[in-house]
Order: structure tokens, then sequence, then C-alpha cells
């Protein structure tokens, strides 16, 4: 079961982190998130290019109302079956 591994190597715990650091910074909603742009995620305090990535893939994943399954690492089981 360890070969089943998603090629996204951020844990929970990242995500959990930057899903902090947004709401510390104002952004408390997937309306909010969704309104980010490049300039704005640069203004959050200690933001690491890392954290860019996933503020990025959170936007895509509740975009397509898939974040539950981001967060837990699993597939996307909308796209699996062709819907």
């Amino acid at each position: 079961m360890a070969n089943k591994k998603p090629t996204d190597i951020t844990t929970l715990q990242q995500k959990v982190k930057v899903l902090a650091k947004l709401y510390d910074s104002g952004c408390k909603t997937e309306k909010a998130l969704q309104a980010l742009s490049i300039e704005s995620i640069l203004g959050i305090p200690n933001i690491t290019i890392q954290d860019m990535t996933v503020i990025m893939n959170l936007q895509k994943e509740v975009k397509s109302h898939t974040l539950y399954s981001y967060l837990g690492g699993g597939g996307n089981e909308q796209q699996e079956s062709g819907d």
C-alpha cells in the first residue's frame, strides 16, 4: 500500500500550516481563496514558494469541489469515474 502514495508529496501538516497562514492573513472563505492573486499571495507574511504551490493547489481543488480528497492525500474520485 506504500506504493499507492500520490505524486504530490505535500503532507497534511504542510497543508494545514498554509491554511493557518491564509486564515491569519484574512483569507477565511473559499470565495476569498479563489480571489487571491499572485500579488496578494506574495503579501502574506513568511510565505514560501512551497506555500504558494499549496495555495494554488487549494484554489484548484476548491474550484473542482475536491478539497477534502486533496487534504487527505487521496485521488479525485469524480475524475477517476469520468464525471
